[in-house]
């Protein structure tokens, strides 16, 4: 994980800069495993969503200024460095004044003495904030703004026994607070100052309007609530040690990522944190990625096995099974993603309310996505059931006539046009990663047919695999580009294509293999050494590159034998991590700065596979004539 670093706090209207200079990969991710926050490297807590990862946000001034932030910082410059308690996602941020040194440790309260695997089965819903003086004397300053709704709601703000309730809407919120806290409006203030030693305790939790308000929390209650916090999260790491190797702790840190992302009553992970965070400063990509995609589920459940997450896999697999069931026997395409209860309906509204971080707008929630077709969800749905379902298990009878019905539609429907992995908002075309991941879908379900008790149909599965085979050999081939192209017959490069050594379409000594993984080192590489998705788009904005599709080149080149290629091109995404070790989306080709939704599982689960890939190929002599050859 990267080491933390040091910044130096500026003071501004309230004692921060304006969000619109705060980059994005500034923020930490605080996670209860059923929502989550973003605190700013001084100490600003500027997103966070209660009582789910999707509902509306009570502070969101990530994307406006107007939009709510609660902060505790020192009074005048402070230099501030931070990292996350050691295993766990509850940040320690340390801020050195003049005058001495005080400690703020903030945590998502988990459910009392929830321990492994249990967290996030009660979590109560709770911000935790601790600051202690460990040095000197420092005076520090609070500002609280509560903005339910993404900032909607200017709440009324009411003094209550040790703390501040807040008014308006469906919810109450009640501040726990040892400190007297000055009102104007909707935004309170508070001034302290703490000696050596000394220590306070905050709490914000959040109720329904109509029932009984949230009771006080004193400093000691917190204290030992996020103790246990800091336990449970010890707890559930001690758990997931299974990756032994390169990049140990990256691994590790990645895998509790996961989990943080993960939405603790259904096992479904988010794609990312927030919504609207987008692909350019400015652009108009900005897009909700609270939700589950289906796409994601084989690559996650990889990354969860290499990081020993087995009891997650499963869970994540089963949520994925409910969630989808009814649709297929109905005639219905298989939904390209689910909210993170299985709600079906994700329709867009727009937030025109909010400026947008960096003035990117619309600002949107819900993702109209969920309406469009990609056949590359059938192959991740069987691999994600192959690689979650032990030989010769017994599958209920439900599960088996879906997972069977998955397969069939794939071979009945890979001939058709879609709109791919990257949800290309133009016409359906035919294009060659959906291609791929149908032939997967039925090499994967020939593999499960005993248990799938369809052994039947293995000649028809055969036949239409066989057939997929030979039109993307044939189709997708470019020889102008030397390589396999987006689509067929297409002149451009995808870096999808690096999946067809990865789900073992073709071995990754085909000639054809290596030179489609050298054409993509080569021609989609950005000049820091990062991969982009494609060049050329129906949208004319600039793209930053990917983080996953970087990660996919150092899995790809450990494949093809290129070891000490693909570490060095793993180490430079790797670079790419915040100072707590979070990766986002995209990064841009000119600054390097993080982009897109944050923090993004993706991201972490390629970094994930990539490890795994290049340790195993580490103990595996290289392919002859393979190791020499640069991808640059």
């Amino acid at each position: 994980m990267a080491a933390a670093r040091t910044v130096l706090a500026e003071s501004g209207a309230d004692g921060l800069r304006s969000v619109s200079a705060r980059p994005i990969g500034d923020h930490a991710l605080l996670s209860d495993c059923r929502s989550a926050a973003l605190v700013t490297s001084e100490g600003s807590v500027d997103w966070l969503c209660l009582p789910r990862f999707d509902s509306p946000a009570i502070f969101a001034r990530l994307l406006d200024d107007d939009a709510g932030h609660w902060s505790i910082r020192t009074v005048g410059p402070a230099d501030v460095s931070r990292s996350y308690v050691e295993e766990t996602l509850v940040l320690e941020t340390t801020f050195r004044a003049t005058g001495g040194t005080a400690v703020v440790r903030d945590a998502l309260a988990l459910g009392r003495r929830e321990r492994g695997h249990a967290l996030g089965e009660a979590s109560p819903g709770i911000l935790l904030r601790q600051v202690t003086c460990t040095e000197g004397q420092v005076t520090l300053d609070i500002a609280y703004a509560p903005r339910p709704e993404f900032g909607l709601i200017h709440p009324l703000l009411s003094p209550v026994r040790g703390g501040l309730a807040a008014y308006g809407g469906a919810h109450v919120l009640r501040l726990s607070s040892p400190v007297e806290l000055t009102v104007s409006g909707s935004t309170a203030n508070g001034r302290f100052s703490l000696r050596a030693s000394d220590r306070l305790g905050f709490a914000l939790h959040v109720g329904p309007a109509w029932g009984s308000e949230p009771v006080r929390w004193r400093a000691g209650r917190v204290r030992r609530r996020l103790n246990d916090t800091i336990e449970g999260w010890r707890s559930w790491s001690r758990q997931h040690r299974g990756y032994v190797g390169p990049w140990q702790d990256e691994v590790a840190h990645s895998g509790r990522v996961l989990r943080g992302l993960t939405f603790a009553p259904t096992g479904a992970i988010v794609a990312a944190a927030t919504t609207s965070l987008p692909e350019r400063p400015g652009g108009t990509r900005n897009w909700d990625y609270r939700y589950t995609w289906v796409r994601d589920a084989s690559f996650t459940l990889q990354a969860l096995g290499t990081a020993a997450c087995e009891k997650e896999k499963d869970k994540f697999f089963g949520f994925l099974a409910r969630a989808a069931a009814t649709q297929l026997h109905r005639g219905m395409d298989l939904q390209i993603m689910y909210g993170i209860g299985g709600e079906h309906d994700l329709s867009e509204r727009l937030l025109p309310h909010l400026a947008g971080w960096r003035d990117s707008t619309p600002v949107r929630t819900g993702n109209d996505a969920w309406r469009q077709r990609q056949l590359d969800v059938y192959g991740e749905l069987l691999d994600a059931a192959h690689e979650t379902l032990p030989p010769g298990v017994h599958l209920d009878p439900p599960t088996r006539a879906f997972l069977v019905e998955a397969a069939d539609t794939a071979a009945r429907r890979w001939t058709e046009p879609d709109q791919g992995i990257w949800e290309r908002r133009g016409p359906s075309r035919h294009f060659l990663h959906s291609k791929l991941m149908c032939w997967v879908a039925l090499d994967r379900a020939i593999a499960m047919a005993p248990a799938l008790q369809a052994d039947e149909r293995v000649p028809h599965w055969r036949h239409e695999r066989d057939n997929i085979r030979q039109a993307v050999e044939e189709r997708g081939w470019n020889a102008g580009l030397g390589a396999f192209a987006q689509a067929f017959g297409s002149d451009e490069l995808d870096a999808s294509a690096l999946m067809l050594p990865i789900v073992g379409f073709l071995p990754p000594h085909d000639p054809r293999v290596l030179s489609t993984v050298l054409a993509i080192a080569s021609h989609l590489t950005d000049r820091n050494g990062l991969v982009r998705r494609y060049l050329g788009d129906e949208i004319e904005e600039a793209e930053g590159a990917f983080l996953l599709c970087t990660f996919w080149l150092a899995h790809a080149l450990a494949l093809t034998g290129h070891v000490v290629q693909a570490r060095q091109v793993f180490q430079t995404a790797l670079a790419h991590a915040n100072d707590v070790g979070l990766l986002a989306e995209e990064t841009d080709p000119a600054t390097g700065e993080a982009l897109g939704n944050f923090p993004q599982a993706f991201s972490h689960i390629g970094l994930i596979n990539a490890a795994r890939a290049i340790r195993d190929a580490g103990q595996q002599p290289a392919p002859q004539g393979t190791e020499h050859r640069s991808p640059a």
